[in-house]
């Protein structure tokens, strides 16, 4: 029988005192920290602070999002979102693997409690909608007044807007603006929502679908015609298309086939905006009586100038007077 060595009894010792030990702790595995991926290359997200963080999304181009948005959809816990399918794609865009959970205006009431049992445990929680900032035209609101009244903490991480986009392009004053979001659907409350909305000082700024972009528009002439706008559709995607002129002009056009395939957002002129663009109040009415009757001008000065109807009507009778009267000699010379 041969001796042992000094080496071999040295080397048996280690090992028998690793086996008491018990195994060495395994290294992380990296492919089980969040991550995102960019042009092809994974990037390690830090992880998200306990609490609901309020995510934007693009409204149509992918592209359009922020660095810290990827970060914290792919370190949230679950991300709460509008449609499942939309936000998958999103998500599968950017290799994002979090756990979805609908929450929209259906299932709010029932949702709304095991989101908030989440965050009561500490977790992340990421809202999104199906395109853009959460909570415009969306029930996210409710969420985030139980959350605060919980104690739990809220966080926006500011991003695409389709509101703010088509002010950018409309090319219309932006100082003040009011946002109505979709008008109702039935013609008659359509019409009666307008006549309110006429008489705000300040940039309209609607969303409308394809369908109704027609009527919508032709009601908003019927009452404001006047007024200049902006048809913003399809914004930040492949196709699309910005058309600018008068309420009168717009309806017209959607009237006559122009494209409504696509997502609409409305941009319509403030009272004092047209005032501005006009001389007075006289060259309104004129470019008004060209298209429509008296009654009617009449109407549409008043909503687009918050001016005494009776006073307008007077105005109105005394220019028609006046282009008959340059009718006549123009018909005898």
């Amino acid at each position: 029988m041969r001796p042992m060595t000094r080496q071999w009894t040295a080397s048996r010792v280690a090992r028998m005192a690793a086996k008491k030990q018990g195994p060495a702790p395994a290294a992380p595995d990296k492919r089980s920290l969040p991550r995102y991926a960019v042009a092809g290359r994974e990037i390690d997200a830090p992880a998200a602070a306990p609490g609901l963080h309020l995510v934007a999304t693009p409204i149509g181009n992918l592209r359009d999002v922020t660095l810290r948005a990827l970060e914290v959809l792919a370190a949230a816990d679950v991300i709460a979102c509008e449609d499942t399918r939309v936000s998958r794609k999103l998500l599968e865009h950017y290799a994002i693997a979090t756990p979805l959970t609908p929450y929209h205006e259906h299932n709010a009431a029932a949702a709304r409690p095991k989101i908030l049992a989440r965050l009561a445990a500490g977790e992340a929680v990421a809202l999104i909608s199906d395109a853009g900032t959460p909570l415009v035209s969306d029930p996210g609101y409710k969420l985030v007044r139980a959350a605060c009244a919980a104690g739990h903490s809220v966080t926006a991480l500011p991003g695409a807007s389709a509101v703010l986009a088509a002010l950018n392009v409309a090319a219309l004053p932006t100082d003040h603006f009011f946002f109505e979001g979709f008008l109702p659907p039935k013609q008659v409350a359509r019409q009666k929502r307008i006549a309110e909305l006429s008489r705000i000082p300040a940039t309209l700024v609607l969303f409308e679908s394809g369908p109704r972009i027609a009527a919508t528009l032709a009601d908003l002439a019927a009452s404001i015609g006047a007024r200049e706008a902006s048809v913003c559709r399809e914004l930040t995607k492949l196709h699309e298309q910005v058309r600018r002129g008068d309420l009168a002009a717009l309806a017209r056009d959607y009237a006559a086939g122009a494209e409504t395939r696509g997502e609409f957002v409305i941009v319509v002129a403030p009272l004092q905006a047209e005032a501005e663009r006009a001389d007075d109040v006289d060259e309104l009415l004129r470019r008004a009586l060209d298209r429509v009757s008296v009654k009617d001008a009449v109407g549409e000065i008043a909503a687009a100038t918050g001016l005494p109807r009776r006073d307008i009507y007077r105005r109105a009778l005394a220019l028609a007077k006046d282009r008959d009267k340059d009718s006549d000699d123009a018909a005898a010379s």
